[in-house]
C-alpha cells in the first residue's frame, strides 16, 4: 500500500495559555499601545525587550511591527542612505532586498555555495562596492562567522544580521544575532516564536539603538525603554531622525514573552525532527544533503536538500508526485516566484548581473517547513516519501 501523509504544512501550533492568558489582560486594560501604560508600569513591550536583551547577551534591544522593519531600520541606523550599495545574499527572501529598496539604496548580491551559505570567496570579491553587509542566515544556514567577521572587520565592513530563521542557533557558542553591529529578527507566524507579524533588533551600540529607537517611532518617550540606551544618546538623535512609526504593541509582546522562555525546548523539538527527515533523505540517488559544520549549533524549522543539475521537468515531476501523497516540497530554482520563492533575478527594481555557479546551486533547492504540529514520525514517514519519489524520477533518467 502507498504510503500518504496528511499533515498541514503551515499549521503551526496553537499558542500557549499563559500567552494567551496574557493577552487577555492586555485588552481587558485597553492599553494596547506601548507607551500606554498606567503609572509605576514598564508594559509588556518594553519587558519583552529587557528579556530579549538579556536572552541574547545585548546591551539594547527594541521590538518592532515585523522582521523587515526590523532591517530596515537597522540598516538606517547604521547610516545607509538613498543611493547607497548594500552588500547582501543572492540567496534569500524577498524581504532582504526589500529593506534595502525601502531605503532607497541597491543591493549588490553575492553568491551563494552548496551549504546553503553566502559564498564569503564572492564576498571578499567585492568589499569595495559597499560599506555595510546584510548578511541572510537563510533558512538557517550559518556561514563560518569567524571568518566573515574577520574579513569584514579589516575591510571596516558593517555587518547587520538577518536571524529571521535563526533565532536561538548559534556559532561557536555565539548567538546568532550577536556578530554584526545589529541582528534583526522576525516574530512572524512560520518563525521561531509567533505573534503573527513582529520584530526585533539588538546591538552593543548606544547610538545605533537611539537612531533605531526614534525611527521606530518613540516620539520623546525613548526614557520608557528599559532594554534602551540613557538620555545622553538621544541628545542629538532626537533633533535629527525621523519618525517612520513601526512599534510593537502589549498585545503581540504579551504573546511573545511566554514563548520566548519556551525557546530552547521550542529548538530541541525542531532539530529532532530535522534529523528524523535527514536521516531518511540521506544516500537517495540523486538527491545531496545540506551537509552542517560542527560549529553551527542550527534551528531546524525547515530543511532543505539539492537535486544537482536536475532539468526543470524531472523537479517538476518530483513536486507533483510528493504533492499527490501529501508533501509539500518548495522549489527555489523555479524561473517565477511562487509563494515565498524568488531569486535574485526576480526581484527587478534592482539591477544584478548573471552569477553562473549560484544559478547551479539555486536552481537545485529544495526546501520544506517542518512545523512542530509534526511528530518524529510523521517527519520518518515524509522522508520516505520525498526518497522513493525522488529516486523513482532520478532512476527515470535525468536529462
Amino acid at each position: 500500500m502507498t504510503e500518504t501523509f496528511t499533515g498541514n504544512f503551515t499549521q503551526q501550533e496553537p499558542i500557549p495559555e499563559e500567552a494567551i492568558e496574557a493577552a487577555v489582560a492586555v485588552m481587558r486594560s485597553g492599553r494596547l499601545h506601548r507607551y500606554n501604560t498606567a503609572a509605576g508600569e514598564a508594559g509588556e513591550t518594553a519587558l519583552l525587550e529587557q528579556e530579549f536583551a538579556e536572552m541574547t547577551g545585548a546591551r539594547y534591544a527594541l521590538a518592532v511591527a515585523s522582521g523587515g522593519h526590523a532591517i530596515s531600520t537597522a540598516l538606517r541606523a547604521v547610516g545607509v542612505r538613498p543611493g547607497d550599495r548594500v552588500l547582501s545574499n543572492a540567496f534569500t527572501l524577498a524581504p532582504v532586498p526589500g529593506a534595502i529598496a525601502a531605503v532607497g539604496a541597491e543591493p549588490v548580491y553575492v553568491g551563494v555555495t552548496e551549504a546553503l551559505v553566502i559564498d564569503i570567496a564572492d564576498l571578499e570579491s567585492k568589499l569595495d562596492r559597499a560599506r555595510v553587509l546584510l548578511l541572510s542566515h537563510m533558512r538557517g544556514h550559518i556561514c563560518d562567522m569567524d571568518r566573515l567577521m574577520a574579513l569584514c572587520n579589516d575591510a571596516g565592513i558593517i555587518v547587520v544580521e538577518d536571524c529571521a530563521h535563526t533565532m536561538g542557533a548559534r556559532w561557536n557558542g555565539v548567538i546568532s544575532g550577536r556578530h554584526g553591529a545589529i541582528g534583526c529578527y522576525s516574530t512572524q507566524t512560520y518563525k521561531h516564536v509567533n505573534s503573527g507579524e513582529g520584530g526585533l533588533l539588538v546591538t552593543d551600540d548606544a547610538d545605533m539603538a537611539a537612531r533605531a529607537t526614534m525611527l521606530s517611532g518613540s516620539y520623546m518617550l525613548f526614557d520608557r525603554h528599559i532594554a534602551g540606551p540613557g538620555a545622553e544618546a538621544y541628545a542629538e538623535v532626537k533633533y535629527v531622525t525621523p519618525n517612520i512609526s513601526g512599534r510593537m504593541d502589549n498585545l503581540r509582546a504579551a504573546i511573545l514573552r511566554p514563548q520566548l522562555r519556551a525557546l530552547e525546548a521550542q529548538c530541541a523539538a525542531w532539530n529532532a525532527r530535522y534529523a528524523a527527515v535527514e536521516a531518511g533523505l540521506r544516500d537517495t540517488p540523486g538527491l545531496q544533503i545540506v551537509e552542517r559544520p560542527g560549529a553551527e549549533r542550527f534551528v531546524g524549522s525547515s530543511i532543505q536538500f539539492l537535486l544537482p543539475d536536475w532539468d526543470a521537468g524531472k523537479i517538476g515531476d518530483v513536486l507533483r508526485r510528493c504533492a499527490g501523497r501529501g508533501v509539500e516540497l518548495k522549489w527555489f530554482g523555479d524561473a517565477e516566484p511562487r509563494g515565498y520563492t524568488s531569486r535574485y533575478d526576480s526581484w527587478r527594481y534592482a539591477p544584478s548581473a548573471p552569477m553562473p555557479r549560484s544559478d547551479r546551486v539555486l536552481r537545485s533547492i529544495m526546501d520544506m517547513r517542518l512545523p512542530l504540529t509534526f511528530s518524529v514520525d510523521d517527519c520518518a514517514l515524509i522522508a520516505r516519501i520525498i526518497r522513493a519519489e525522488v529516486s523513482a524520477v532520478f532512476q527515470s533518467g535525468v536529462a
